[in-house]
């Protein structure tokens, strides 16, 4: 009976260490997804100034526009690591650069110069880049989250402080196609 009893110990103990080895895993996936994530956030936030200041050249009276990008491109940075923040800023941000493209469009010999469409070729590639991060980030929360919250997995996940992550959302607005007229 002692022996059983040993047995089962032991079987309870590695059962334990391989659910917290998983549950660091998967937590580990979600950190290294965040860190995708704002490595090109910041990537993003670095061409913004240059598309400001090339388009600046080109349309002046847009003052507006361009304190706005600005505007939103610092309180996206100021949001750090703070998920749900990042994510409203980062709408803003995205809205503010779609500004400036529809406003290219009023200037042919921008919509022509070669910084300008290197920097918007940059400036989209980098999106498509934030996509997929935040597809494998939001992957890695999920897992971690569904392990977090479920038996048997919970009853390590709790006393070891192993807790739920947000998930980088953008808002209804910013996920809507956005409409874009042109006067002619």
């Amino acid at each position: 009976m002692l022996v059983i009893a040993l047995i089962l110990g032991l079987v309870l103990i590695i059962w334990g260490v391989l659910l917290f080895n998983k549950l660091v895993g998967l937590r580990q996936m979600a950190n290294n997804g965040w860190s995708d994530i704002a490595v090109q956030l910041k990537r993003r936030a670095d061409l913004i100034p240059r598309l400001v200041e090339t388009v600046k050249g080109y349309a002046a009276h847009e003052r507006g526009i361009f304190d706005d990008v600005i505007r939103a491109r610092n309180a996206a940075l100021s949001a750090g690591d703070d998920i749900d923040a990042r994510g409203s800023a980062e709408g803003a941000v995205s809205r503010g650069t779609s500004r400036l493209f529809a406003l290219a469009e009023d200037y042919p010999e921008l919509k022509a110069n070669e910084n300008f469409l290197d920097l918007q070729n940059d400036l989209s590639d980098t999106e498509d880049t934030i996509e997929m991060a935040r597809r494998f980030y939001n992957g890695a929360v999920r897992e971690l989250n569904t392990a977090v919250e479920t038996v048997p997995s919970n009853l390590i996940a709790r006393p070891f402080g192993f807790t739920k992550k947000p998930y980088f959302e953008i808002s209804e607005a910013d996920a809507a196609a956005p409409i874009i007229t042109f006067d002619t």
